[in-house]
């Protein structure tokens, strides 16, 4: 907003009636984490718009330098996922919004698959598939 970019803030899961919609024209993301076949990690419900953006026809891209690029990971399942604080789910500033004892599921990150992935922006330049090579030449220019 201050750039002067207009921007509209909507709940996350109107994701998808957007991008049915036709208002969303493109997703970009961060990543945490990107193993060496494409797969990333990034945010809990990344995976949740990439599926979303493909099943729509919408180009999926995660920007992100290339030292979240981890070549000794081949995929996003050797990707180890923080589990949060339950707490966090159970609770808004130490007032409980669930019942008592209920259990929390809590990850903090999820794996989106390659697959779902239209290209890897870095500094290097853009990755596309086939990432394990892609990615490997943007890591090497920039080291």
């Amino acid at each position: 907003k201050k750039l002067g970019i207009p921007s509209t803030l909507v709940v996350d899961s109107a994701a998808g009636m957007l991008m049915r919609r036709g208002d969303i024209r493109c997703v970009i993301t961060g990543a945490d984490r990107i193993a060496a076949n494409g797969d990333t990690a990034n945010k809990i419900g990344t995976y949740t718009l990439a599926v979303l953006a493909k099943e729509n026809g919408i180009p999926f891209y995660v920007a992100a330098p290339t030292s979240t690029v981890d070549l000794s990971l081949n995929n996003g399942d050797e990707i180890e996922i923080e589990e949060r604080a339950s707490s966090e789910v159970t609770e808004f500033r130490g007032v409980p919004v669930a019942p008592e004892g209920v259990e929390a599921f809590n990850p903090g990150f999820d794996v989106t698959p390659a697959r779902y992935i239209s290209a890897i922006i870095t500094e290097a330049g853009v990755a596309r598939p086939p990432f394990i090579e892609s990615l490997d030449l943007a890591v090497k220019s920039v080291s």
